[in-house]
């Protein structure tokens, strides 16, 4: 159960069934998700939410102006407490594209793939719960 001391993370992605699939991972994680379609949206969201916010985690490609790399640069420019991770399965990141505090998955990616980036990209006291064991 939630608790106004659960972390929040925001999942950017315009495919449904995996954004929904992100959030499950997280909120077995730990995290209180907000799901948003693309970059506009998750600024407006943080704008207003950035102190409640752990980890931004991203899709590159999306519609709107805002893709996940110029989100990711936004991100870490305004709000530089947010951790970020961005995904892709069609697009990796090249020199410049991505702020220096920001780290890469490729999709497809599964719980223990995330759980155990987010182990090493969090610090000790935002660190993901243990996966529970049907998760192993």
């Amino acid at each position: 159960m939630p608790t106004s001391l659960t972390p929040y993370a925001v999942v950017v992605e315009d495919d449904p069934i995996i954004s929904m699939e992100t959030a499950y991972i997280l909120e077995e994680a730990g995290f209180r998700v907000h799901e948003c379609l693309g970059g506009d949206e998750a600024i407006a969201h943080l704008s207003h939410h950035w102190e409640r916010t752990v980890l931004l985690f991203s899709d590159v490609d999306m519609p709107g102006a805002i893709d996940g790399f110029a989100l990711a640069r936004h991100v870490a420019e305004h709000w530089p407490p947010i951790e970020i991770v961005i995904a892709s399965g069609h697009v990796s990141p090249n020199q410049g594209d991505m702020p220096e505090k920001a780290t890469f998955l490729s999709k497809p990616f599964n719980q223990r793939t995330v759980h155990d980036h987010l182990k090493r990209i969090l610090p000790n006291d935002k660190k993901p719960e243990p996966l529970k064991k049907a998760a192993l």
